[in-house]
């Protein structure tokens, strides 16, 4: 059952505000929530875009100081930048996120998490956040939600260099140019950060010393017009090495694409993609090494039915293989692979102020067999700058390989290759009133029970499909401008709870506050303010982390039109907070960039 706090009432209820003024902005265009290009204001779900300007302006050097201001998003990071970072979207559980990279799964076959610590923000271009289920349309791991990061376009030669506290480091070069029929951008960068203790003293592994990170990474990618098609490419890699208390990990990853698409007719459209992706994870400390590879294939066709209407219909086939080695004795603790084979189809259509949608999948996995789900929406446009939309979802997620296959340690926490998916079905109640284009208000109402969760409780703990959460929450969300002044707030209220037990989930806040607020000073400068308060969690051992606030500061300077300067100074009051218990993050710090990139 949905559940409404005060405050979603008295947002929802005040929806018709006073007039605007009218400003002249065009609506951002998606691709992640229906797998076709629609603009936000058209898609019938909780969408969000951090953009290039948006990064920029920001002076974030990781991607979850940009993920935990956004509504739903909640972060826990076990030490400084580097260490192992576990996204939380709407309360569920940091694997129900499919990640994306320009259209690659990259999550590890081992553990279903994608290593966010280990992306170089420098090398996205945007980043698209759906809220709720997409698995009609993407398949496995999308109950939370969808995050899809785009690699960096650049147009013409950069090169930044920046330092900040704790010894952090960071340079790239890069150049990019486009033509009449495509273009290229190459972007190479590295950080070299010192850091800080990871633990304090209680953790259960303090060490008085600095763990920190190395990161290098290349951003690459080309287009080229052949006819009415366009054949492109792409390429991230990172690799590099980071410090925890009692040893270090090396990892590289590696996301690439090809992909030929176009016109086929007056209102064909398709695409056809190979993908691969990578993960070596190895940890010398306790003889570990874990290997991901992931070889992709898929073709997809959209056709426009009328102006309003659409269908789109594809099939994905993915072949994985993973990989645990005992890297003291050289022997595997397992290597297994297996296929999915996805069939999907799903029609968008709008009948005056009447916009609806409808999606089904199949998934036919070697290992734990089929999986069909589906979703349908329904959307009211009460006037052109008022509307609301009910929509429901199916989600599941395959068991991980270390779910499946790991031999645990001394016999207890073992796998269990019988393992099903873990099942969920959400509904969600949204509104979004413009009252004029520059200004923009949502709030959403959501509920999501997910069943068959795996838990080590079984004989020896082994794994087991017997736990049950549930989840309802609120987000409220505004985003607008008053002349040189930029303002973008959101409330989350959740109740993420453990169905059997009736207790809360791990380190996701019931409360969570964010704001921006920024100002522009002509084409020259602009600098801005950035606040977050988070809730009090429970967090393992029945802990209960308190709440805190943080204020940022950022801002930037053109020196010349070659060349500016940007700044940004984290955790302005000096909090002392835990994401994770026992672990220590950073206090106040600053950083210093200098960037230099022709206007064109």
């Amino acid at each position: 059952m949905l559940r409404i706090t005060p405050v979603s009432l008295a947002v929802l209820a005040g929806l018709a505000g006073p007039a605007w003024a009218e400003m002249e902005t065009q609506p951002e265009v998606i691709v992640t929530a229906s797998r076709i290009a629609r603009t936000v204001d058209a898609t019938l779900a909780d969408v969000s875009v951090i953009t290039r300007e948006d990064i920029d302006a920001s002076v974030a050097r990781d991607v979850s100081d940009l993920l935990r201001l956004e509504a739903g998003v909640d972060i826990a990071r076990t030490g400084g930048p580097g260490s192992q970072t576990s996204v939380f979207l709407r309360g569920t559980n940091n694997n129900h996120v499919l990640v994306l990279v320009d259209g690659i799964r990259v999550a590890a076959l081992g553990t279903g998490v994608f290593t966010w610590e280990t992306l170089p923000l420098g090398a996205v271009e945007r980043i698209e956040i759906v809220r709720g289920p997409r698995a009609s349309y993407w398949g496995s791991d999308a109950i939370g939600g969808v995050v899809q990061i785009f690699t960096r376009k650049l147009e013409g030669p950069r090169v930044s260099l920046g330092y900040g506290t704790y010894g952090d480091a960071n340079a790239a070069v890069g150049v990019g140019g486009r033509g009449d029929r495509g273009g290229f951008s190459v972007q190479v960068g590295a950080r070299d950060y010192e850091g800080f203790p990871s633990q304090n003293r209680d953790g259960f592994a303090y060490e008085p010393k600095d763990h920190g990170m190395e990161n290098q990474h290349l951003a690459a990618q080309g287009d080229v017009q052949i006819g009415t098609q366009t054949l492109d490419a792409v390429l991230l890699r990172s690799q590099g090495e980071v410090d925890f208390a009692g040893g270090s990990s090396d990892f590289t990853e590696q996301a690439a694409r090809v992909s030929l698409g176009g016109r086929l007719g007056e209102r064909w459209q398709h695409a056809l993609t190979l993908g691969s992706a990578r993960e070596d994870y190895e940890t010398p400390a306790y003889f570990t090494l874990f290997r991901t590879r992931r070889e992709t294939a898929g073709w997809q066709a959209s056709y426009a039915l009328a102006e309003t209407q659409s269908l789109v219909a594809g099939i994905d086939y993915l072949h994985e293989q993973g990989e645990s080695r005992d890297t003291f004795s050289g022997l595997p603790s397992y290597k297994k692979s297996r296929d999915n084979t996805g069939v999907y189809a799903g029609w968008q259509g709008g009948f005056g102020r009447f916009d609806s949608e409808v999606s089904l999948r199949q998934d036919d996995n070697s290992v734990f067999g089929d999986a069909t789900t589906g979703s349908a929406a329904i959307g009211w446009r009460f006037t052109e700058r008022l509307r609301a939309y009910l929509s429901y979802g199916q989600g599941f997620r395959g068991p991980t390989l270390n779910e499946q296959y790991s031999p645990g340690f001394g016999g207890m926490y073992a796998g269990n290759p019988d393992l099903n998916p873990e099942k969920s079905r959400s509904t969600e109640l949204g509104i979004e009133f413009s009252p004029a284009e520059q200004h923009r208000f949502k709030a959403s109402l959501y509920s999501t029970k997910v069943r068959n969760l795996i838990s080590f409780t079984g004989p020896d703990f082994q794994a087991e499909n017997i736990a049950r959460a549930k989840i309802d929450g609120s987000e409220l969300g505004y985003d607008g401008g008053f002349g040189d002044w930029l303002v973008h707030g959101s409330y989350t209220w959740q109740d993420a709870r453990n169905a059997d037990t009736d207790t809360e989930l791990l380190r996701r806040p019931k409360q969570k506050l964010s704001g921006r607020l920024e100002r522009r000073f002509g084409d020259r400068a602009r600098a801005g303010v950035e606040v977050l308060y988070a809730g009090h969690r429970d967090d393992v051992g029945g802990i209960e982390l308190p709440s805190y606030t943080l204020v940022n500061l950022r801002g930037s300077l053109a020196l010349t039109s070659s060349w500016s300067l940007a700044a940004r100074i984290e955790n302005l009051t000096g909090r002392d907070y835990e994401l994770a218990h026992g672990y220590n993050t950073p206090g106040r710090s600053g950083f210093v960039e200098v960037i230099w990139q022709p206007q064109r």
